[in-house]
């Protein structure tokens, strides 16, 4: 696989450390090595002379830079389409005959400017917003007072059979409802919803629940794999309220994998361009995770790391194509240091599999024999 272009002058941790102009304190991922797998340290955090942890970075493969994009490579299953110049028409004419009404835009697009921009030309003609974005999503845009919730639910329901494969796999086709009376008063509704690509191949969550290991959810991950192989699966109301989720999965005597994933930091902060909350947000979870470290056993490895960047210093709303960090952790550890960078999200998962000696899939080389 090709490796796929960062973007120059994202960098999400870097850009938080100097809101905080130095002020940043993170002690539990500053002594497990957060910034000694950076060239400059975090302001704020200096490099740990003997770090806890190894540490390294992580390239994503993928087009795409989302949540979908970076879990599924995390987990062995090839890259998904992205269509930066729109979708083939083909399949935007079968959307229109299908709907009965015409599409418009059929390009990359801000989702709030798609709807200032169209949405009241949409209001007058009942036409359907479909955009894109760099990831591997359609998404359809419609006013509810023009077309219906569940219209449009059905019509994403039959774009999302177009997309499986094997010619165009998408990740995610998104209904997206808006309100309101005129373009400077729009606002897309809580009736959101995701139609999301099944997974095309057993994943590393399906084979380790395959060979009776216990394999546990906290957070979206469970929506992400549209629920396929966990055990058991926690909802997150809030990155705290996950951490309580991880608090209760310690306490549990069980072998296996617990895949968490905390989304405040997107969500909240990077979307919206808030590196204070962003930092906030590190410190609470610093505070935690010191917690996680205490109650770990010595036979448990803690994999911490991101599945994208989304830069709060950064230009624009979107997701922000950066290496992701990579803490790897065990108390049974001799040793620690750098782990390099990894060329593809796929060795977090190739390592997971050989955690449990299991046969590793098509992508990913294991970094299990570097852990001593």
């Amino acid at each position: 696989m090709k490796e796929a272009q960062q973007i120059t002058g994202a960098d999400t941790l870097g850009h938080v450390g100097a809101a905080y102009k130095g002020t940043l304190s993170l002690p539990n991922l500053g002594r497990l090595g957060l910034s000694n797998l950076r060239k400059e340290a975090i302001p704020g955090i200096p490099n740990a002379p003997h770090p806890l942890a190894y540490y390294g970075k992580m390239i994503e493969i993928s087009a795409g830079k989302d949540s979908m994009d970076g879990h599924w490579e995390m987990m062995g299953l090839k890259p998904l389409s992205t269509f930066p110049q729109g979708f083939p028409q083909a399949i935007i004419d079968q959307i229109a005959e299908f709907s009965g009404r015409k599409v418009v835009v059929n390009q990359p697009y801000s989702g709030t400017d798609v709807i200032h921009d169209y949405g009241e030309r949409q209001m007058d003609t009942g036409e359907l917003i479909v955009y894109t974005s760099g990831d591997s999503v359609m998404q359809i845009a419609a006013h509810e007072d023009v077309i219906p919730v569940e219209e449009l639910y059905k019509i994403c329901r039959f774009a999302r059979t177009m997309l499986n494969g094997p010619d165009y796999q998408v990740g995610r086709v998104i209904a997206r409802p808006y309100i309101g009376p005129d373009k400077d008063h729009f606002i897309r509704t809580a009736n959101r919803r995701d139609f999301t690509l099944e997974p095309s191949s057993p994943t590393v969550i399906d084979q380790l629940h395959q060979a009776g290991y216990t394999t546990i959810e906290i957070g979206k991950t469970n929506d992400i794999f549209s629920g396929h192989g966990f055990t058991k699966t926690y909802h997150n109301e809030s990155n705290m309220d996950g951490m309580d989720h991880v608090d209760e999965v310690m306490k549990q005597n069980f072998t296996g994998f617990c895949f968490t994933n905390l989304v405040d930091f997107d969500t909240m902060y990077g979307h919206r361009r808030d590196p204070q909350g962003f930092g906030q947000a590190l410190i609470d979870f610093d505070r935690r995770l010191g917690k996680v470290l205490h109650n770990l056993k010595n036979n448990d490895l803690l994999i911490v790391t991101a599945d994208h960047g989304n830069d709060p210093g950064f230009r624009g709303t979107d997701h922000t194509r950066e290496n992701v960090p990579l803490l790897v952790y065990s108390p049974s550890m001799q040793k620690s240091g750098p782990l390099g960078t990894r060329p593809t999200f796929a060795d977090f998962g190739a390592t997971v599999l050989d955690n449990f000696s299991l046969a590793r899939g098509e992508y990913g080389t294991s970094f299990l024999e570097q852990l001593v």
